[in-house]
């Protein structure tokens, strides 16, 4: 995927109702996960991360700083985000067990 063209959001759009549900994915455009919730506002926002496990089930909740991420719509208007972060060095990251 070509995200040369995707409009990057701004630190103002880095709020719970944009993030949520955005997928993640690794600088190969390998899907990581998408973002379950988002603990804070703007650049000091720490985005929890559900990776792994298949339907729903088996996955790991892991928190991303937010400055790990680009977030940037697509041509369709969804949000997504890219990380230089490899799916194993997301899944080494500790569990995150505060869940909502």
């Amino acid at each position: 995927m070509d995200h040369s063209q995707h409009a990057v959001l701004n630190a103002v759009d880095f709020v719970p109702d944009t993030l949520v549900d955005a997928v993640v994915y690794d600088g190969n455009d390998d899907k990581i996960g998408s973002v379950s919730h988002v603990h804070g506002m703007g650049t000091s926002s720490q985005v929890v991360v559900e990776v792994g496990g298949f339907l729903g089930l088996g996955a790991k909740a892991v928190v991303v700083p937010i400055k790990e991420l680009t977030f940037m719509r697509d041509d369709d208007g969804e949000v997504l985000a890219v990380t230089g972060l490899t799916m194993d060095q997301v899944k080494a990251l500790p569990e995150h067990k505060d869940r909502p």
